[in-house]
């Protein structure tokens, strides 16, 4: 896979508490440079990043729910909505971790449909396990529940919890999802070889703050 093929795959992610408008900017720079498949961005950045990407094809993703998953429903609903009407094509919602851990499949499938009728047709929704907290049973469960309630994709982790992404959770969501939805590999991967291993076991895109360094390796 040449650089310019993986760089097409990458969410280039900036969602540390203390960004700024400068640093949101000098990451939609970077992402229009490489061809990186979207910026990855907290709400209040939603709208700057749709300014800065504005004709370049560079895809707007916001976070929802971010990064506990432990709001309410409607709460994550309105931030979709929000954001989708702001401009992001993309949405990456936190599941409800508690529930899932709970068993409580009504409650999670509904908090991911909300989300989901709430983005409309505008915003596609993937949804983060956060795979670290879980057993393969309940990823596989999550998996499920995050098809039944009309996401797009699954992806492991937020990056703010105690592991991220593994070719073994990888290897499981795509068992579990086959070729109906997207599985996004994101926490920890900050090298080539680390990204390439994730697609490697089934990914199709890559959430990574060490973009830039990760394609910067092979330039060619």
């Amino acid at each position: 896979m040449n650089t310019k093929q993986l760089a097409s795959m990458i969410d280039h992610t900036l969602l540390k508490p203390d960004a700024r408008v400068d640093d949101i900017r000098r990451l939609c720079e970077e992402a229009k440079e490489y061809g990186f498949a979207s910026v990855c961005v907290n709400g209040s950045f939603v709208e700057t990043a749709v300014r800065e990407l504005k004709g370049s094809g560079v895809k707007v993703c916001a976070v929802i729910g971010f990064p506990l998953g432990a709001c309410s429903s409607e709460t994550k609903a309105f931030e979709a909505r929000e954001a989708a009407a702001r401009g992001a094509e993309e949405l990456d919602m936190v599941v409800a971790v508690g529930r899932l851990l709970a068993g409580d499949e009504d409650y999670v499938r509904e908090d991911i449909r909300n989300v989901v009728e709430a983005a409309g047709k505008g915003a596609l929704v993937k949804v983060i396990l956060e795979t670290c907290l879980l057993n393969d049973e309940q990823k596989i469960l999550g998996c499920r529940l995050a098809e039944e309630g009309g996401a797009r994709f699954v992806k492991t982790s937020t990056g703010f919890s105690s592991g991220g992404a593994t070719a073994d959770d990888i290897a499981l969501m795509r068992q579990t999802v086959g070729g109906r939805l997207g599985v996004k590999a994101s926490g920890g991967i900050r090298t080539r070889h680390d990204a390439e291993t994730m697609i490697a076991a089934g990914a199709n895109r890559i959430g990574a703050s060490a973009s830039v360094a990760i394609c910067s390796e092979d330039r060619s």
